[in-house]
């Protein structure tokens, strides 16, 4: 092999800057999408025993607001939970076919209000307990490792103050595309 080869390796990060193969097979943010992804499949595993085996982790926080603040239209929702109205009319959708939630005209002809159903709020007791756990079970995991995730997200956002991502984004772009 020449010096001037690349060494390309299929699942390294080196591979998918110096060749022209895919570079979206290689990630900074994919181990920390699987952590996240094998949490919530853990917590999902709990609801079929509490007879929520059809609800999803995603409804859960809609579902605690709504009872809490509820009725909302789609687009306040989604607001509460930092969403996009799409997103949120989507999940909405499902939830109102599981019967967790129904909808009734708002104002005007554009808008939905959601409300629980006797099934969805039924359920918030659960969703309640099995939020506070979830926090509960992280702050033990942080504790086990010596610099928690909350820390990290702090000193990022520190970081992202001092420059955006967009700009640390334009300085790595390939100048064609700078705009």
């Amino acid at each position: 092999m020449s010096l001037i080869e690349p060494i390309v390796c299929k699942f390294c990060y080196i591979s998918a800057v110096i060749s022209d193969g895919d570079p979206t097979e290689t990630s900074r943010l994919q181990p920390l999408k699987l952590l996240l992804d094998a949490i919530d499949a853990d917590i999902a595993s709990l609801y079929p025993a509490q007879g929520a085996g059809a609800v999803s982790t995603r409804f859960s926080l809609a579902l605690v607001r709504l009872k809490y603040r509820g009725p909302l239209t789609i687009r306040d929702l989604a607001a509460q939970v930092g969403v996009s109205h799409s997103a949120m009319s989507q999940t909405v959708a499902v939830m109102k076919k599981d019967g967790l939630i129904e909808s009734s005209p708002g104002t005007d002809a554009r808008t939905r209000v959601i409300q629980l159903t006797d099934a969805g709020l039924a359920l918030v007791p659960f969703l309640e307990a099995e939020w506070r756990a979830t926090e509960a079970a992280w702050a033990e995991l942080e504790e086990e490792i010596p610099y928690a995730l909350a820390q990290v997200v702090g000193d990022l956002n520190r970081a992202l103050q001092r420059q955006s991502f967009r700009h640390r984004l334009l300085g790595h772009l390939d100048p064609r595309f700078r705009s």
